[in-house]
């Protein structure tokens, strides 16, 4: 009959389907023995790939002490010290340095269009020092007029807020002022980059004050 013959294949094209699909659990690697030198080739794989923090640097490198540790029944403390180890030695090399980190890091959030308040918690996020965030967001404002309005310009400009949207200005505007809310920026500076004229008022150095 016709149609029958095209449902039976495809029913056995998925029984099939299902015997080949390879199990996970069997074929999943082990997690090898981690070793100070083991743990020193991840580190520096990690770090010639991102910028990083010593306490994320460090969570991550405990992340395989733990796994390994489950996997060889080992005791984790004997992989912290390793770790430990080896960040005291990028700290004092400088390979690992937070202040610098936390300088680069706010330069970079700010230029993507990140507020003071949010550029705060993500640095504090990555174990970075209360102490060195100040002093990165001092930097920034000693070289960036307004680094909050600035910041938020930068925010509008990418997301194509305010005075960057193309059509249906108005009908957005309570949008527009949750999006910057929700960024961290205060109220008065999302409304002044949503209800600004036009962009040259905001994008015009010497309407920053």
């Amino acid at each position: 009959m016709p149609g029958i013959e095209p449902l039976v294949r495809r029913r056995t094209v998925r029984i099939k389907d299902d015997r080949l699909r390879p199990d996970s659990s069997k074929t999943r690697k082990k997690p090898k023995k981690v070793t100070l030198g083991y743990l020193e080739r991840a580190a520096l794989h990690y770090l010639e790939r991102y910028a990083s923090s010593a306490a994320n640097l460090r969570r991550i490198l405990m992340r395989r002490v733990f796994k390994s540790a489950k996997a060889h029944d080992t005791d984790p403390e004997e992989g912290a010290v390793m770790v430990d180890t080896l960040i005291v030695r990028y700290q004092e090399s400088g390979l690992l340095d937070d202040a610098n980190y936390s300088r680069m890091r706010a330069e970079t959030m700010h230029r993507r269009g990140t507020s003071a308040r949010m550029t705060r918690m993500k640095l504090a996020s990555k174990g970075v020092a209360s102490d060195d965030i100040d002093s990165a967001l001092e930097a920034l404002a000693e070289t960036v007029q307004e680094p909050d309005l600035s910041a938020a310009v930068n925010y509008a400009r990418r997301r194509r807020l305010g005075p960057w949207r193309q059509t249906k200005r108005e009908d957005n505007r309570d949008r527009d002022l949750a999006s910057m809310g929700r960024q961290g920026f205060s109220y008065a500076t999302a409304r002044k980059i949503v209800d600004a004229e036009d962009v040259d008022a905001l994008e015009s150095p010497e309407h920053l004050d």
